[in-house]
């Protein structure tokens, strides 16, 4: 019995220096009709629209899309080999006209962990060189005093990095050392304000290499900077709960939730981002399909973590398509919005009426078809983002800014967001 209890003195002790990350079961049906979300974004088949994430977020959930899910892996093997190795056996139309870019091949190789196949054979080594290669470059851009910046994102830096991880591919230390130091570095993950989202990527990228021990002569300072990362998200929750906002949260809890931390509040914490999630998805916001796929593993108490030694054997419930019931018959009401640029001369302010529900997005498309505004955007894996307003396009370190007056940040971009009547909604050329 001496022994007995001396070991739950030491356990109680530990368990006082170091909290965990949990969260707490949310209702099926709730965490169900999320995956059911992807569903369409899973019948998008060309290469514009194929998103390797939402493969990853389904395998590290407990639900499953069955052929669906099997036809979209495919598709992601198909164009993005014979995007990124130049393959001409494609024998079906649509083309390759633009590489996918460091991220997308990071979460490409994600993907394949994620169906527990590890890279190997002639075309996997060219794709782990190909990814190898843009690190390099990135580093070369960042430069030996760390002055310069990645052409990407250190997003997509540690994304990289914890791709070739999850593989059992070793980095060069000169090629960790570069984000180590924007880690320890608080300027460096920036963006306007603290990217939560750099930071929790950068975490999990550190956190793979940690327990690989693949970069023996940094260990002390990957163990610290993971620390590090985590303190900073930790500082970041917002008095609703989130991590930085709603979108970057699903990823900050995926690296809170990776290992014990000695802070007390972790847990407080955890539960706070929870309750906030959960009025999230119960006012039914959360439509972002990037979002969703990085959320999803979360609520199933799984982590990107999980994809260094998956289960491909784990029971899943098979996602239902669901049809949306029919609405009544009524006269569609028309909301009014206001759109303001001040970022050109001379200014641009106009009176939108919209049908009630639209997007930002929406709003835009009618604005330029009355005349007198122009925009322009590109496609990403979160979404259409705008790189020109009124021929005005963005330049290096700079973004078109999204507020509603006088000056609240969105927290959606302009195919998630739904502004409401009478709202002023300003687009503002911001640099970071």
């Amino acid at each position: 019995m001496g022994h007995l209890g001396a070991f739950f003195i030491l356990l109680g002790a530990l368990g006082a220096l170091a909290e965990i990350c949990v969260i707490p079961e949310m209702d099926n049906q709730l965490v169900e009709k999320l995956g059911q979300h992807l569903l369409p974004w899973m019948d998008q088949l060309s290469l514009e629209h194929l998103n390797p994430s939402l493969y990853v977020g389904l395998r590290l959930s407990s639900m499953q899309a069955g052929t669906k899910e099997d036809l979209y892996l495919h598709s992601l093997k198909l164009d993005y080999q014979q995007c990124l190795l130049g393959s001409t056996s494609r024998n079906y139309n649509n083309g390759c006209q633009t590489k996918p870019s460091m991220g997308q091949l990071a979460l490409y190789l994600l993907t394949l962990r994620a169906n527990c196949e590890f890279v190997g054979s002639r075309k996997g080594d060219r794709l782990v060189s190909q990814l190898k290669w843009f690190l390099e470059d990135e580093k070369r851009a960042i430069g030996h005093d760390h002055k310069g910046h990645p052409h990407t994102s250190y997003y997509q830096y540690g994304l990289s990095i914890l791709a070739l991880c999850v593989h059992q591919k070793r980095v060069h230390d000169s090629v960790v050392g570069k984000l180590l130091y924007a880690v320890e570095h608080d300027h460096h993950l920036h963006q306007g304000h603290l990217s939560v989202d750099t930071v929790a990527m950068a975490g999990l990228a550190l956190t793979c290499l940690e327990r690989f021990n693949f970069n023996p002569d940094l260990r002390q300072r990957i163990t610290l900077a993971i620390q590090t990362s985590k303190e900073k998200i930790l500082k970041a929750q917002t008095p609703e709960g989130y991590f930085g906002n709603v979108y970057s949260t699903p990823l900050a809890l995926q690296l809170l939730m990776t290992s014990p931390m000695p802070r007390m509040g972790l847990g407080i914490a955890c539960l706070k981002a929870r309750t906030a999630l959960l009025a999230f998805l119960k006012d039914g916001a959360f439509q972002n399909a990037l979002m969703i796929s990085q959320l999803l593993p979360v609520l199933n108490h799984k982590t990107y973590m999980d994809l260094i030694f998956p289960d491909c054997q784990a029971p899943r419930v098979m996602l239902a398509s669901t049809l949306e019931n029919p609405s009544p018959t009524h006269v569609s009401e028309m909301i009014s919005v206001t759109l303001k640029v001040s970022s050109v001369l001379p200014p641009y302010q106009q009176a939108i009426s919209v049908l009630a529900g639209s997007s930002l997005k929406d709003v835009l498309e009618k604005a330029h078809e009355l005349g007198g505004f122009t925009y322009g955007t590109q496609a990403s894996l979160s979404g259409p983002y705008l790189t020109t307003v009124m021929g005005k396009a963005v330049g290096d370190r700079e973004f078109w800014q999204l507020l509603r007056a006088p000056d609240t940040p969105l927290q959606q971009g302009i195919a998630d967001y739904r502004p409401q009547d009478g709202e002023t909604i300003e687009l503002r050329l911001v640099s970071w």
